[in-house]
């Protein structure tokens, strides 16, 4: 008999890279150097999953040299 298993729980955290990973390659493929371009993206991207410090944190993250 084989031992009963619940199925994985997923992580938070893996959700939170696979939304930045989408929200780079989305900004990538726009070639956007816009601000506004890339903070619209990113918030189509993360859809109300993250709180505000999150997704600042994105935006930062996937905006990189673009929003300095």
């Amino acid at each position: 008999m084989r031992p009963k298993r619940l199925p994985p729980v997923p992580q938070p955290t893996a959700r939170l890279q696979q939304l930045t990973l989408i929200a780079a390659a989305r900004v990538s493929a726009c070639r956007t150097a816009s601000s506004q371009q890339i903070t619209d993206i990113v918030r189509v991207t993360v859809d109300d999953e993250v709180d505000t410090t999150t997704f600042r944190a994105i935006v930062a993250e996937v905006g990189g040299d673009a929003l300095r």
